[in-house]
């Protein structure tokens, strides 16, 4: 049986709450007491989960090989008046503990009359979102976000909830830094598909159980706050696809450009294989969680279609081309440092990608509940997003 919190982590908890509260576009801190908020107030609309909610890689504005300071107008945190780069400019004080919530993270892109809140964190699995008496552990510092989603929504109107999870309990990250080291080795190259697929197989009812206990204590923390089911929207989503499949890839041959320039150091195999396999089966696991945890679902798995690091419909920004929605890619290249950024950034939505993301999750809440796959418009800009029904 699982004990229940310590003062210390209730104390902790209830502070990490309030600074969130107070960090809410447009609203103070929460009332003490669990009265209803004024009529005029808009809703909440609160997103937890993982780095791809939580807005990592939104320092960039696209992708660029310039060495000069702003990398020809894409790295955000570059503050040209003062000569200096700074990330907290994009990230404010989540930059301090790794969460990176950017300024333009998805809850943050919406198009809708609501008041923000984003609990989200870069790295997180679905114990970080757990309750506590249920497995929730604090992450880099932050108590669980779900008992911070039921703190922060307490004598508040929700309009709906979002969640992003299954990447990290899958081990994406990893996968995807194997499939690169397989690229870089000198001696003995060869794709990792072969091995990924078995270990991706293995993991994935993993997955699908986290998912769905991370919606059932999304549900708990809400109705706890007096939230009953059916008085607000529950949203899981999906990932889109980093990467194109090899047809689509901007750098033919295998060859070392694929890493040098344009930050995409992967076989073509491996490229067909996370577009094609991995993706789709990920997105097929979170869509059964999302039934079974009485969540709609937003499928992201082609949202990205074209726009992909190293797409061919893509390139980068330079002195002559500076970044743009239309034209360049809209995830972050990836990357050591070294100058451009952390590595932690590397394949995920860049500030571009995220306000895509956020086109979608207006669509979806737009619309009558229910499970829809977003698309985007060829040659346009995040801002032309399509939402269509899943079948």
């Amino acid at each position: 049986m699982m004990t229940s919190p310590s003062r210390r982590s209730r104390a902790l908890a209830a502070a990490a709450a309030a600074v969130c509260v107070a960090t809410i576009t447009g609203t103070g801190p929460a009332s003490a007491s669990g009265s209803a908020p004024a009529a005029a107030e808009a809703p909440l609309l609160v997103s937890v989960g993982d780095s791809f909610i939580s807005g990592e890689a939104g320092r960039w504005a696209g992708n660029s090989n310039e060495s000069g300071k702003g990398r020809a107008g894409t790295d955000r945190a570059w503050d040209a008046a003062t000569g200096t780069t700074d990330p907290h400019r994009v990230y404010g004080a989540s930059y301090d503990d790794g969460c990176n919530r950017s300024d333009v993270a998805e809850v943050r892109s919406v198009t809708l009359d609501v008041r923000r809140l984003n609990l989200a964190c870069s790295g997180a699995t679905s114990t970080a979102v757990l309750l506590p008496e249920n497995g929730g552990e604090p992450f880099k510092g932050e108590p669980s976000q779900a008992g911070q989603l039921r703190d922060a929504v307490d004598g508040q109107q929700v309009r709906a909830v979002v969640v992003s999870i299954g990447g990290n309990d899958l081990g994406f990250s990893g996968i995807i830094t194997d499939c690169a080291k397989k690229f870089l080795k000198p001696f003995g190259k060869s794709p990792c598909a072969p091995d990924a697929t078995g270990k991706v197989a293995e993991r994935l009812p993993a997955v699908r159980e986290a998912a769905v206990d991370t919606l059932t204590d999304v549900r708990t923390a809400l109705r706890r706050a007096g939230h009953p089911d059916g008085s607000y929207r529950l949203v899981l989503q999906s990932y889109p696809s980093p990467l194109p499949d090899a047809a689509r890839v901007r750098y033919p041959g295998e060859k070392y450009d694929r890493l040098t320039t344009g930050g995409c150091p992967f076989f073509d195999r491996d490229l067909t294989w996370a577009h094609d396999d991995l993706v789709p089966a990920i997105s097929a696991v979170l869509a059964e969680a999302a039934e079974e945890g009485g969540a709609e679902f937003l499928d992201l798995s082609r949202s990205f279609e074209g726009r992909e690091v190293c797409s061919a419909t893509t390139r980068h920004a330079d002195l002559a081309h500076p970044p743009s929605g239309r034209t360049s890619e809209w995830v972050r290249f990836a990357t050591s440092g070294l100058g451009q950024g952390e590595r932690q950034e590397s394949l995920h939505p860049n500030s571009f990608g995220q306000q895509a993301l956020g086109t979608c999750l207006t669509l979806q809440l737009r619309r009558p509940a229910g499970d829809h796959r977003c698309t985007n418009t060829a040659g346009e800009g995040p801002e032309e997003m399509n939402l269509s029904p899943l079948g």
